[in-house]
């Protein structure tokens, strides 16, 4: 028993369980041959969960049965839900029928999106599956549709048809079977942000030159945005400077100073920089200078691109980054004249930035050693103190079992120890008393 439910993304075929769930199945295949899922909406779908439709209202607060439906009146609008047997949510493609919130069922059903769904067990009614591949890659556009916070769907996603390939139920009485599909009010088309066969064509009306200058634009955005989640930027809304240039093709000899000599001629500058190497600290052959004044810094750009300065024709352009800034405004750094000042006080006699950085780091850490941990005249005298007093005496070290026989001491010791334990008369003893033992060892040997 199957039925083919045609969708705006697509059409899915569910397999029912008409032994399992009877009053499902005969319900849902009614509904169906009334044409009354036409045109209904997916009014909520949450990703990886479920997609939920079967209310002609859209609201997810409609929707009846088909005994509700039924031209002699009186028959309720709901069914209970069946429990027996247990079906579980187990897997995605999963059809069940809604609770209503009293343990009852109406129109509305949900396709499950992904396996073990254990918190729909005991809520809603499993009463089929799907039952094609094309059917699950319906569901995968399902979940992946753009919602808002509720899970309606910015643009529509509709039943626009349903087909029973079999009905083993008869029909109830005073059952009319429509002779076509009911055509959509046009009253409902005002409730939808974006219909369903409506074309996003955002480019409609414009020319090529407007076409390209808003692909740019989006093209422009996307990559600050990307900037800004990397955290080489801090803001995509924050502008380049407008009094800072780009200087590329250098010479690897030209330094900072350099460009602060040459650049000087078009007004104040208020820093230079060479990018080097961090390991090696040579130059990259491209560097910042910055001015003070906006109308200098576009003067420059126009006199000086394509300039020969040490042999190499260079070239000058606006500052496009955001995160290699040379001022001390934008990255905390320090004018021309502090960094030469730095570079005296520490003996760098060439421009390396790189050692420049190190050095002002390494005075920043002392500077907050000190203010973080002080040291008194009192502390640094009781310090001293106990340095000049002299340590206890300590044992003597010990000696190897292997090198004490060759010590002094131990030849000493033992030649003490023979004279007390081996002497004459004691050998003496002691040989005769051996001899005794033999002697009488012998006697028994020759009585036997």
């Amino acid at each position: 028993m199957s039925v083919i439910i045609e969708t705006t993304v697509g059409d899915i075929i569910v397999d029912l369980y008409p032994e399992e769930r009877a009053n499902s199945c005969y319900n849902f295949l009614k509904l169906c041959k009334l044409k009354y899922y036409n045109f209904c909406r997916f009014h909520c779908i949450q990703e990886n969960f479920v997609a939920q439709t079967g209310d002609p209202t859209g609201t997810g607060e409609g929707g009846s049965s088909v005994t509700g439906l039924l031209e002699d009146g009186g028959n309720p609008e709901y069914f209970d839900m069946e429990i027996v047997p247990k079906i579980r949510h187990t897997k995605a493609g999963l059809i069940s029928m809604v609770n209503n919130g009293l343990g009852q069922h109406g129109s509305q059903f949900l396709f499950t999106l992904a396996p073990s769904l254990d918190s729909l067990d005991g809520q809603h009614t499993v009463f089929g599956e799907v039952a094609e591949a094309a059917g699950f890659s319906v569901l995968e556009k399902l979940s992946a549709a753009y919602c808002d916070e509720q899970g309606k769907p910015f643009q529509d996603i509709l039943i626009t048809h349903t087909i029973i390939l079999e009905d083993p139920y008869p029909d109830p009485p005073s059952f009319n079977v429509p002779s076509r599909s009911p055509s959509p009010r046009l009253t409902r088309r005002g409730e939808f942000t974006i219909a369903a066969d409506e074309e996003l064509d955002e480019f409609r009306g414009l020319n090529e030159v407007e076409i390209n200058e808003r692909i740019n634009s989006k093209t422009t955005k996307t990559n600050l945005k990307l900037l800004e989640v990397i955290g080489d930027i801090h803001d995509s809304d924050e502008l380049p400077p407008e009094n800072v240039l780009f200087i590329c093709k250098l010479h690897p000899s030209t330094n900072s100073e350099d460009l602060a000599v040459i650049f000087a001629k078009f007004g104040n500058v208020v820093s230079t920089e060479i990018i080097r190497d961090q390991k090696t600290g040579d130059s990259l052959c491209y560097g910042f200078v910055e001015f003070d004044n906006i109308d200098d810094c576009s003067n420059a750009y126009f006199k000086m691109d394509n300039v020969l300065i040490d042999d190499r024709r260079i070239h000058v352009d606006f500052c496009q980054s955001l995160a290699n800034k040379a001022s001390s405004q934008r990255k905390g750094g320090n004018s021309f004249e502090e960094n030469n000042a730095i570079k005296q006080e520490y003996g760098l006699v060439f421009d390396n930035m790189e050692l420049l950085q190190q050095a002002m780091r390494k005075k920043a850490k002392e500077t907050r050693s000190r203010n973080k941990n002080p040291v008194s005249e009192r502390d640094e005298r009781e310090r001293r103190n106990r340095m000049d007093k002299k340590s206890p005496p300590r044992s003597p070290p010990r000696i190897h079992k292997s090198k004490r026989r060759h010590s002094p001491d131990y030849r000493r010791d033992n030649r003490q120890y023979k004279r007390d334990h081996h002497s004459p008369q004691r050998e003496y003893d002691s040989y005769k008393l051996h001899a005794h033992h033999r002697s009488r060892s012998d006697h028994k040997h020759k009585k036997s």
